[in-house]
């Protein structure tokens, strides 16, 4: 895609131009992840600790046809409230423009749009992934081919919890994305730290890992995963989790609901039976990996491959 496409904010483009750490947050999150207000809460708490952790946030949307790099907080006010917002994936893009539609950007939009725009950071709570049943419905998420082929680095809480984790990994390893777990060994399950799948690289620091996504875009790879755990007191329980996801999924079935459907309308239903717990550990992951996600920034930006 080309960077001209995009209309970055003042401020982002100046952040660009300078060369300063900049921090892409997706807004799928904002339309069809949480409902108001909780949506708008957890958008400015995102961009307010990637600014507190020395980064600038560049919240990405697709806002009457124009591709948006960096939002105000009347646009994310806006996008919160939105009643008829679409959700773009990178499929969706050009026929939105098209259309001067406004959309939430999923993680792979979201790559898409933030790599033209000379972004190379991106917080997110969860990447999709291959969901439970893939192997008669064929419901695989286009987060993991955006992830092979797009060089951008993105912090998530592993992949959402209501998807088939271990599935997930396999086809990543397929796809040769490097998933780094931040002082983790284990690939995170969203809303609890575990999953019982294991990863075999492990950083400790915002430092190191900037070391290796640099390394790995050397070599000419695509993107990478940094898998980032909920913070302990805020991690739910995995059986009772699983147990919502279950009563979720056949409440799924039944009405047929699918396709782009499927996860926000999970997510609301795992909400419900959890008495709205998931949503907390859900906002507070996505600060936790907006902190992340800044250190590294900063960090890619203090070697020497990363002003060049």
């Amino acid at each position: 895609m080309k960077g001209d496409l995009i209309q970055l904010s003042g401020d982002v483009l100046r952040a660009r131009d300078e060369g300063r750490p900049l921090v892409a947050l997706e807004s799928s999150i904002i339309t069809h992840g949480l409902p108001y207000p909780e949506n708008l809460e957890t958008a400015l708490a995102a961009e307010r600790i990637v600014r507190e952790n020395g980064a600038l946030p560049a919240t990405i949307a697709i806002i009457a046809g124009r591709l948006r790099a960096g939002l105000s907080e009347a646009e994310i006010a806006m996008l919160a409230k939105a009643r008829d917002a679409r959700k773009a994936s990178r499929r969706d893009i050009g026929s939105l423009m098209a259309k001067g539609a406004t959309a939430g950007t999923t993680v792979a939009a979201t790559m898409c749009i933030a790599a033209a725009a000379g972004i190379r950071v991106f917080a997110t709570g969860g990447i999709g992934g291959v969901h439970r049943g893939a192997e008669t419905s064929f419901d695989i998420s286009a987060d993991l081919a955006e992830l092979a082929r797009t060089q951008v680095a993105v912090v998530s809480a592993g992949v959402k919890s209501i998807l088939d984790i271990g599935k997930t990994a396999e086809i990543l390893e397929t796809l040769s994305v490097p998933v780094l777990g931040y002082r983790t060994s284990e690939f995170p399950a969203f809303f609890s730290r575990s999953s019982g799948v294991r990863l075999d690289q492990r950083f400790d620091d915002a430092e190191t890992v900037a070391a290796a996504i640099a390394s790995h875009w050397a070599i000419g790879g695509g993107g990478v995963l940094i898998a980032n755990p909920i913070a302990e007191g805020d991690s739910l329980d995995r059986l009772a989790i699983d147990d919502a996801i279950d009563k979720a999924l056949l409440a799924a079935q039944a009405q047929g609901i699918a396709q782009k459907d499927v996860t926000p309308y999970l997510l609301s239903r795992v909400a419900d039976f959890t008495s709205g717990r998931s949503m907390a550990a859900n906002k507070a992951l996505i600060s936790n990996n907006a902190r992340l996600a800044a250190e590294i920034a900063v960090a890619y930006l203090q070697l020497d491959v990363g002003s060049k």
